[in-house]
């Protein structure tokens, strides 16, 4: 699998541009550099809000191989992963970094290496 890092151009709030295409949702990077929906659904029907990384997240946010996962917890830094989550990323040994979205793009893109992301768009 090549690894292929889109540049992420801007955020704001409810809204991330990514090589020139903007996102009105909350957006996972895949390994392969596919952009995808964040599934917060499997957050939310665990703690009632997608505010807290469930470990069923989690899984589905890992990719094999990802060394590195740089979550952007919401413009103001609302997002947190469960304790179960955080254990999961642990034992795969993928180190997690979590901050703001608009710092978390700026390390994105100077980022090196087999990175995976996450990023909240709102609160």
């Amino acid at each position: 699998m090549r690894n292929i890092k889109p540049n992420i151009d801007a955020t704001e709030f409810g809204s991330i541009t990514v090589e020139g295409v903007t996102f009105e949702k909350d957006i996972i990077i895949r390994l392969d550099g596919n952009v995808r929906k964040r599934k917060k659904k499997l957050s939310r029907k665990v703690y009632g809000t997608s505010h807290i990384i469930s470990q069923k997240e989690a899984k589905h946010v890992f990719d094999k191989g990802a060394e590195k996962l740089i979550i952007g917890s919401g413009q103001e830094g609302m997002v947190k992963l469960s304790e179960q989550a955080s254990d999961y990323f642990s034992k795969k040994g993928c180190e997690v970094e979590l901050i703001p979205t608009p710092e978390a793009i700026k390390k994105w893109n100077e980022a090196k290496g087999k990175v995976i992301g996450l990023f909240h768009l709102t609160c």
